[in-house]
């Protein structure tokens, strides 16, 4: 998708100034901005972000509705407690991120590369990672439902603990889960996914495997 795509794009007002703490966006166009500081409690709804960097960041509880960002990079953000809903997140870098106990409903991230992504007790229902690259991200003890992971490699992906419902990761184009089967009731896999992980299905099962 792009800028112009987006129902609102006619709406879009350039933003100007500092951001603050607690306020209200309704459809603003933030390009090329370095975000930074204390804006925990902000909302964002209908808003496009483009070509944002954001390094140590404060957006604790923050709001995001029907937003859309493009090419960002975020190093070291804190999202924890923050909603995202019906929103897009395309080519964008997300790094050290703190996002535990986060809601993310109806959201789509495209071609974005996680590393270090904290999502522990998030609640994610409806959500594609798609052509993304997954490292070190920790969903432990987190709740997916209707999550898929279409051409995204997963790299040391923790889900111990997690609550999954119909979480399909048949179309992962690798699947590095450290945790091995733990955390994997109620996820869709291959049979050829299954076939790799029957060394540790097998060990927790108590069997030894001899030819």
């Amino acid at each position: 998708m792009r800028l112009e795509d987006l129902p609102y794009a006619h709406l879009l007002q350039r933003h100007t100034g500092p951001l603050r703490a607690d306020a209200r966006y309704d459809t603003v166009h933030f390009d090329d901005l370095d975000l930074a500081g204390q804006l925990g409690g902000a909302t964002f709804l209908e808003c496009a972000f483009t070509g944002i960097r954001a390094e140590s960041t404060k957006l604790r509880r923050a709001g995001f509705n029907e937003a859309w960002l493009h090419g960002g990079r975020l190093v070291g953000v804190d999202l924890a407690e923050s909603e995202w809903q019906d929103s897009e997140i395309d080519s964008t870098v997300l790094a050290g991120i703190s996002a535990y106990s986060s809601a993310i409903r109806r959201t789509v991230f495209r071609q974005c590369k996680l590393e270090a992504v904290n999502l522990r007790g998030a609640v994610l229902r409806d959500v594609v990672f798609e052509d993304c690259l997954l490292r070190d991200v920790d969903f432990a003890d987190a709740k997916l439902t209707d999550v898929s992971f279409p051409g995204s490699t997963l790299d040391e992906v923790r889900l111990r603990g997690a609550t999954l419902k119909n979480t399909d990761l048949r179309r992962a184009a690798s699947l590095g889960l450290p945790d091995g089967h733990l955390g994997l009731r109620g996820a869709i896999i291959s049979t050829h996914q299954l076939l790799d992980l029957a060394p540790q299905f097998a060990q927790a099962l108590g069997i030894t495997v001899k030819d």
